[in-house]
């Protein structure tokens, strides 16, 4: 089960660091504009890519 666990968490750092690698400008951009965003959309916007994960998941297993 840990190694599964790791694994994901592998993947998932690699995935988020694709695009301040390869785009800097557009990955800083894309965070200030994150912070014109009222909580309550970025609590909806986590949400939902929380539950598409689990559906994902659920799919794949």
């Amino acid at each position: 089960m840990w190694v599964e666990i790791l694994t994901a968490l592998a993947i998932v750092l690699v995935i988020e660091g694709i695009l301040p690698f390869l785009n800097p400008d557009a990955y800083r951009s894309a965070m200030q504009s994150m912070l014109k965003f009222p909580n309550n959309t970025l609590r909806y916007v986590g949400l939902s890519s929380m539950i598409v994960g689990v559906v994902i998941l659920t799919l794949v297993r």
